[in-house]
């Protein structure tokens, strides 16, 4: 279990993180979302004790992290991957590590047939492609059989099979009983692999949910109806509270009214439905909306062809 307790944390004038208070239980992949800039990867510091809080206290089963007399059987971390000497192969990084808490040579081969990475084990780690140090950074958390992780980024560089890979991975670590703690700025991919959600923003607590609840209250629910007569269907189900948008031809995007509702109405007007179709908001939609307020750095409007902005 990974407890956060009123964190809070400041670099000169930025406060980064601002009274932060959390649990990761075991069981199930914790998701860590935010935007750029709100904190997360000082959370993550400042679990592994790589910086002190200015207020608060974050502990890793109970414990500390500097307290735990053999971490890497506690906490399995990958912050950065490519933090490896890049003289050594990928064998002897993993077994100088091993040495440090007294695991054996076998465990490294072990993890090093886990990630995928027998082929070049004994190749130096500086001429490993992004993804294959990506491999190596999760072989060194998983050396000591850890019964927490806690992964930032862990499929940056991986191509489709290694995130099906690592997705797989972390949901049977998770099942298995262990705490998963991963932070992600892929959407998508953590409304597949995520349970329960995290969500921060200029360092502060936004949201601490399941993902299916997050989604829920914070996408807006839509129901997809084809029709060969969508404007005048539109306006009676205007006049009903639906909220209607055009999303192609013959098709209509609305919410604020369920399905069977809109089914009904069409059926009383005697309009011809094709589709009648809702459609869950998507976990992007959701993060987009809820952190609106919360983005530190924002994008420019994208120019047309004559240079103004939209």
């Amino acid at each position: 279990m990974i407890e956060a307790k009123n964190l809070t944390k400041r670099y000169g004038d930025k406060l980064a993180v601002q009274d932060l208070s959390f649990t990761v239980e075991p069981g199930k992949v914790t998701g860590f979302l935010g935007p750029n800039g709100a904190g997360k990867s000082t959370t993550m510091r400042l679990l592994l004790g790589l910086d002190r809080p200015d207020g608060g206290d974050a502990t890793i089963d109970g414990r500390h992290y500097r307290d735990l007399p053999r971490p890497l059987s506690v906490v399995g971390a990958l912050l950065e991957a490519r933090a490896v000497h890049t003289g050594r192969s990928a064998y002897n990084h993993l077994l100088c590590l091993a040495q440090t808490q007294g695991i054996g040579a076998e465990r490294v081969q072990e993890v090093i047939d886990l990630v995928g990475l027998r082929e070049v084990a004994r190749k130096r780690a500086g001429g490993f492609s992004l993804g294959m140090g990506q491999r190596l950074g999760i072989a060194a958390a998983l050396l000591g059989d850890p019964s927490v992780l806690i992964l930032d980024e862990p499929v940056n560089g991986l191509d489709p099979e290694g995130i099906l890979w690592i997705r797989n991975l972390m949901k049977y670590l998770a099942g298995e009983g262990r705490t998963v703690f991963v932070s992600s700025h892929l959407m998508n991919e953590m409304a597949v692999t995520a349970e329960h959600l995290i969500v921060i923003g200029r360092g502060r607590l936004i949201a601490d949910c399941s993902t299916e609840e997050f989604i829920e209250r914070s996408a807006e629910q839509q129901v997809v109806v084809r029709s060969p007569d969508v404007e005048r269907l539109a306006t009676v189900l205007g006049e009903e509270g639906g909220k209607t948008t055009l999303d192609g031809d013959g098709v209509l995007l609305v919410s604020n009214l369920e399905a069977p509702r809109i089914g009904e109405l069409a059926a009383a007007g005697g309009f011809v439905l094709h589709e009648l179709t809702p459609r869950r908001g998507s976990l992007e939609e959701a993060f987009m909306e809820l952190t609106r307020d919360s983005v530190e750095y924002g994008t420019a409007s994208t120019p047309n062809a004559e240079g103004d902005p939209r």
